[in-house]
């Protein structure tokens, strides 16, 4: 018993003895050393030798030898250049304002006549619907359809110019609704 209180006091002072424990140090930042700064010497200078004298006397007459110059006239006005009315030049030629470009799907010519006809078959058979609902008397959720159809009708006939492909599809759904409000009436 006496050695195991031995080994667990010396396993202690070891794990004590560790300095990060106890003593937090920080960690060590180089400084580096100062810089001796050298004097620089310059080379002597070179000595100039005197410039030599000179008499500068400032004059301030006209020397003698300079003879007078004459006054020019003032130089001629430049000539006056008749004004002759240029030729009216003809007005430019009025360009026709170029096509906007459609954007779109390109179609066949057999698919241009089958979207036609589908076209065309739906509205005949929309027209003649909306002719046999005319002659009867309609309940408010009947006119309401048949207002709607009509709407159809009128959208499909104005974008068939633009886009033959929405023109058929507004066509068939107001054969659609057509077909629908025929069958439920008396």
């Amino acid at each position: 018993m006496h050695r195991s209180h031995l080994i667990w006091i010396v396993l202690a002072l070891s794990l004590g003895t560790q300095g990060c424990w106890f003593r937090k140090n920080k960690p060590r930042v180089f400084v580096p050393p100062p810089v001796q700064v050298r004097p620089v010497s310059l080379p002597p200078q070179p000595e100039l030798p005197e410039p030599p004298g000179f008499d500068v006397k400032i004059a301030t007459q006209r020397p003698e030898f300079v003879p007078d110059l004459p006054t020019l006239p003032p130089p001629p006005a430049p000539p006056k250049r008749p004004v002759i009315a240029a030729p009216k030049a003809p007005p430019p030629p009025q360009l026709e304002p170029l096509p906007t470009p459609r954007l779109g799907q390109i179609f066949t010519a057999e698919q241009l006549r089958e979207y036609n006809r589908t076209l065309d078959d739906s509205l005949e058979r929309v027209r003649r619907t909306l002719a046999v609902i005319a002659g009867k008397s309609l309940n408010a959720e009947q006119t309401e359809a048949a207002n709607r159809i009509r709407t159809f009708l009128r959208q499909a006939e104005q974008t068939r110019e633009q886009d033959l492909v929405t023109a058929a599809s507004l066509a068939r759904r107001a054969d659609v609704l057509a077909q629908d409000l025929a069958a439920r009436l008396p």
